[in-house]
């Protein structure tokens, strides 16, 4: 799988995918608090495998779309920042 250098967060972009529609209007129609969108919207919360159904049936896109698209974004995430060294496991003979 190749890996984009530092993704976008999926709120990012699902702004684009809602063309000026109000938070309000869009939060309603998915069922979801106008809070909980907004803090998705502004990469403060992550896209879950149920906002990801949601998007699809509201957006027509795959759910895959959105959350691959957060699991890019985490993964990039936890790999760039510094962590402890972990030894791999030794293999029983």
């Amino acid at each position: 799988m190749t890996r984009m250098h530092n993704p976008p967060h999926p709120g990012r972009v699902l702004k684009e995918f809602l063309e000026g529609r109000s938070v309000t209007s869009v939060a309603g129609h998915l069922g979801v608090t106008r809070v909980a969108l907004s803090r998705v919207l502004n990469g403060q919360a992550g896209i879950s495998a149920e906002m990801s159904l949601r998007l699809s049936d509201a957006l027509g896109t795959s759910p895959d779309l959105w959350f691959n698209m957060q699991r890019d974004y985490d993964f990039w995430q936890a790999a760039s920042r510094k962590r402890k060294k972990i030894q791999p496991f030794h293999r029983a003979a």
